[in-house]
């Protein structure tokens, strides 16, 4: 993979803290608001515990999003939807300005970011989001998506009302601990997410730059590298979304340790339905994961871009120099 500068493309200098915290926040919640409903059919595929048997094959994301519409009205698919958004502003803030940090850090002494700096600072990126702001929002929103209650229907009260209710109601029952239950698996897929994510996203960026002799992508083909870069995390780490989510949807029991978890759910999926249980719900995470990914960076690049543009424009109208 070519070497690029800290500067970034064009010779630009890295966008500001403020850049990223309202680019990268625009570009989050569009990707959430385009994409949610495609998470919570991945989560209640990942949820489901049907045990393997000859001639049975397993429900879909097609049939799985169809019940949840039917059983629970559409809004179901959007179930744990404010807990996405409370957490997305600081979450993308988060990823865009430490990725940029982290490849200041790794540079060379002539600035230059190599293709294993470029995944390294990825790697460090997602795990920082991870601690930081995803986990305690995937507890919250998988515990919101875990119910099964029509919101339509007045007299069906689910155990948590909103995001802000289950919030409250996890830590009183479990502890704030309850918050960062799997972080380390969330650490390890959201690191090896921005990993892959960056620095494919980067390559084919700066290939395309390099073809075409300009720094400046159009949306579409910003969108599709987007796509094809987000889609390769998720093929990557299936295994591990899945075991995290089971063990974010349910308390832990007194005396239980976080590896002892992970080992006890891991074994009961291989026994009880099978290698393809950890694969559970990969169609509809890469269809969310992937065209999230081209919705964030195309946002994200867009809304840059403009502000960027502002900030350069001084009073009397002229850029600076």
């Amino acid at each position: 993979m070519a070497a690029n500068t800290t500067k970034g493309p064009g010779g630009k200098k890295p966008a500001s803290v403020a850049t990223n915290l309202i680019a990268g926040g625009g570009a989050g919640m569009m990707e959430a608001l385009v994409c949610h409903p495609l998470d919570t059919i991945k989560v209640r595929m990942q949820l489901s515990r049907r045990a393997r048997a000859p001639g049975v094959k397993p429900r879909g994301f097609i049939a799985t999003g169809t019940e949840i519409v039917k059983k629970e009205t559409p809004l179901g698919l959007y179930k744990g939807l404010g807990a996405v958004l409370t957490g997305i502003v600081p979450k993308m803030a988060i990823r865009f300005t430490s990725y940029e940090k982290y490849k200041q850090f790794l540079a060379d002494e002539n600035g230059v970011v190599s293709g294993r700096a470029t995944f390294l600072a990825g790697l460090s990126a997602g795990v920082t989001e991870a601690v930081a702001v995803v986990t305690p929002m995937e507890v919250i929103k998988i515990r919101l998506q875990a119910q099964h209650h029509s919101m339509a229907d007045p007299l069906d009260v689910p155990k948590y009302r909103n995001a802000a209710h289950a919030l409250y109601t996890v830590v009183r029952e479990e502890g704030f601990g309850a918050l960062y239950r799997g972080v380390s698996l969330t650490a390890l897929r959201q690191g090896s997410n921005q990993a892959v994510n960056f620095t494919a996203y980067t390559y084919f960026r700066r290939w395309l730059q390099e073809w075409q002799g300009t720094t400046d992508l159009p949306s579409y083909q910003t969108m599709f590298i987007g796509l094809v870069s987000g889609a390769m995390g998720p093929l990557s780490n299936a295994p591990i979304d899945t075991i995290k989510t089971r063990l974010q949807k349910t308390p832990a029991k007194p005396g239980d340790t976080a590896m002892g978890r992970i080992v006890n759910i891991s074994s009961d999926m291989w026994k009880q339905e099978g290698t393809r249980s950890f694969y559970k719900g990969i169609t509809p995470r890469v269809m969310r994961v992937a065209p999230g990914q081209a919705v964030t960076f195309t946002v994200y690049e867009y809304l840059k871009g403009v502000l960027e543009k502002s900030r350069d424009v001084l009073p009397g109208g002229k850029y600076e120099e």
